[in-house]
């Protein structure tokens, strides 16, 4: 009699056949992945957040003029004292909007605001503050050098270059340069339309009443949380029940109105996990099963023009799997750049138990030690069914996939929550 017993691959092994390494599954999400097509123009203000959907040409300089990046006295730098003092007849005062047109005569200056155009036939502004006032007149000594607290027109900006690029996220700084153009509107990508719901028998949604052997949804005000702060479009189809005609239904219905779909739960090997047979069924899965902890069973595929997540059921999950899968496409449907998320290095007060074969993504709290170094501990059971954890956390350790147990000491890769 065979005393042993057969086992099926599991989240519980280190290394599985068939599962995606992170990195090639979010290339293969990527490859799948194109900006939406249209776009609206916008004033600037309502366009805070968004993408620009063709570069920007620079219309004028800035500064308009050379000017004074201090208050002072504008001079020639051909009369500055190589050694010893030399004095100066103040013969005017020029204002930032209201300059001094005329031009100084050999010992003469000019009395400059800041902004203040500089006047013709100066070069230079010594600050107020290195000079002798004399009346009418000032004195000034040795060590000043040509063209000295002076800002030069176009410094900052360039007219026909290229202001701001395609791709490119409109921030609090990127208004402030359309506004030094003049622009006053902008053509930006469209929002993506994202549609998200939930599956399992035992969900109910907020505001219902809950009954013994059910749990309220978490899942979905999680996914509105990040959806929101990308600033997408939702379409939120609440809580689906775990039958397969229903869940084809909710595929279909979400797929005709969206640019992309999330699903939670419904993903793993269970009899009554359908979302990833049935998206096989009538869309295509491009793959199934990430080599990734928390967020192993994460089905990814397209069904008709939109892309489908299926990500599992477990709270952390939905949250690591979204971080590190789901939003690197979302930006890119949005038109923006790629870019890589921030990561740091720093030392672990504890020791962290791992098996190599998949990257793992620990909760951790990140602080300055004493000596003003970055050091990072985890915030404790790390169970994906933990969402308190996360609250707890202001970033994920991020632990490669050849990688094995961390000692007390040993320095990690941090990866930051946003602010």
């Amino acid at each position: 009699m065979n005393a042993t017993v057969k086992h099926k691959p599991s989240c519980a092994d280190a290394f599985e056949s068939g599962v995606l390494p992170l990195p090639e599954a979010l290339d293969r999400i990527l490859d799948a992945t194109r900006p939406v097509t249209s776009f609206e123009c916008l004033a600037i203000r309502a366009a805070l957040g968004r993408v620009l959907y063709a570069d920007i040409v620079a219309l004028t300089h800035v500064p308009p003029h050379t000017n004074s990046a201090m208050d002072g006295y504008a001079l020639n730098s051909e009369q500055f004292p190589e050694q010893g003092t030399r004095e100066f007849c103040v013969i005017g005062i020029a204002y930032a909007g209201r300059p001094f047109t005329r031009q100084p005569d050999k010992g003469e200056c000019i009395r400059i605001m800041t902004g203040a155009a500089i006047p013709p036939g100066t070069d230079s502004v010594v600050m107020q503050e290195q000079v002798e006032p004399l009346g009418n007149r000032i004195k000034i000594g040795k060590g000043h050098r040509r063209g000295q607290n002076v800002r030069l027109a176009g410094e900052d900006i360039t007219a026909g270059n290229t202001l701001l690029n395609q791709g490119t996220r409109l921030r609090a700084a990127e208004l402030g340069l359309l506004a030094s153009q003049g622009i006053a509107e902008v053509c930006v990508y469209r929002r993506p339309r994202v549609a998200f719901f939930s599956t399992g028998n035992e969900l109910c949604s907020l505001g219902e009443t809950r009954g013994d052997n059910a749990i309220y949804d978490s899942n979905r005000y999680t996914l509105f949380g990040m959806l929101s702060e990308l600033g997408m479009e939702l379409i939120d189809m609440g809580v689906v029940k775990d039958q397969r005609d229903t869940i084809t239904d909710a595929l279909q219905c979400a797929a005709s109105n969206a640019d992309l779909v999330i699903t939670t739960g419904g993903v793993s090997v269970g009899e009554a996990d359908y979302v990833k047979d049935v998206l096989q069924l009538i869309g295509k899965v491009v793959f199934w099963k990430v080599a990734m902890k928390p967020g192993r069973p994460l089905a990814f595929g397209q069904l008709a023009d939109a892309l489908v997540f299926g990500l599992p059921g477990n709270p952390v999950a939905v949250m690591v799997t979204f971080e590190q899968l789901v939003k690197p496409a979302l930006r890119r449907l949005t038109g923006e750049t790629d870019r890589v998320p921030l990561r740091l290095q720093a030392r672990c007060l504890m020791t962290i138990r791992k098996r190599p074969g998949r990257t793992e993504f620990v909760r951790g709290i990140l602080e300055r030690d004493s000596l003003g170094h970055w050091a990072v501990c985890s915030t404790g059971a790390q169970g994906s069914g933990i969402l308190s954890s996360m609250s707890r956390a202001n970033c994920l350790i991020v632990l490669p996939e050849s990688s094995g147990t961390v000692g007390t000491g040993e320095y990690v890769e941090v990866e930051p929550f946003p602010p």
